[in-house]
């Protein structure tokens, strides 16, 4: 129809999306429990409870970086593990054949990852406003920045899944990546605490404006510009589309 494959593309998304809510208890309530076991370390282990971060509780200042962490993982999962499987069992072909282009192929294999993580984002919000007294200051900042850490995380999960040759190389970028780039963005403390330079540095990781807006959205605190952090996150989600339609159409380890 015109110019778009939507029954091919809308096919593709729903695949993805089948995936994960084939094994939801893997895919959307394990990262509750996981997200609550972190939220119970820092508060009752490390005194957060009576700690305050600014002019707000840290329970509070704690809660939306816990929730966008959820948010990339699982996102990042879907995507990367969706390619990586495809490639090992050698159906990856069935997502090539059709005729797809490659913004298709990156728009419903990223969307079907984003809305994975904006459905543990909410899954996560929702049981977690049972023990935190979360209400939201700003919706937009949460909606945006919500779904752009998703669907960057998405996209950042498709390249791991292509590049990857193994699910090791896909745990080297999760280790080596993922998990170093999330610890250092501001999730557990604010970067106003930290040595001016270690802030400056702070400002140029992504995973800082995604937490930051979404923090803002329900506390009406940032650290940074919000300015900037839409920008950014609007930036890098262009950059990382282009280079997932780079490698779509080129076929870059994923033709013979």
């Amino acid at each position: 129809m015109g110019a778009v494959n939507w029954v091919g593309l809308w096919t593709l998304y729903l695949r993805e999306v089948r995936r994960f809510l084939k094994v939801f208890t893997q895919t959307l309530a394990a990262p509750v429990v996981t997200t609550l076991l972190f939220l119970a370390v820092f508060v009752l282990a490390l005194g957060g409870a009576t700690r305050i971060v600014g002019d707000i509780p840290f329970t509070e200042f704690l809660a939306p970086g816990l929730i966008v962490m959820a948010i990339a993982q699982n996102a990042f999962a879907n995507t990367s593990s969706s390619i990586m499987i495809s490639k090992m069992q050698g159906n990856i072909i069935d997502t090539l054949m059709p005729p797809f282009t490659a913004h298709e192929l990156t728009f419903g294999i990223a969307m079907g990852g984003a809305t994975r993580g904006i459905c543990v984002g909410v899954v996560v919000a929702l049981s977690m406003a049972v023990f935190v007294d979360m209400r939201p200051h700003h919706f937009g900042y949460i909606l945006y920045h919500g779904f752009m850490a998703s669907l960057m995380l998405s996209l950042l999960g498709t390249i791991g899944g292509i590049w990857s040759e193994k699910f090791d190389h896909i745990a080297a970028v999760t280790n080596f990546v993922i998990t170093p780039l999330s610890f250092l963005s501001g999730t557990f403390y604010s970067i106003q605490r930290l040595p001016e330079a270690v802030q400056i540095a702070a400002h140029f990781n992504p995973f800082f404006y995604m937490i930051d807006g979404v923090r803002y959205g329900f506390t009406g605190h940032a650290d940074g510009s919000l300015m900037a952090g839409l920008i950014v996150m609007a930036g890098v989600n262009v950059a990382l589309w282009c280079v997932c339609t780079g490698m779509f159409a080129s076929g870059y380890k994923l033709k013979a």
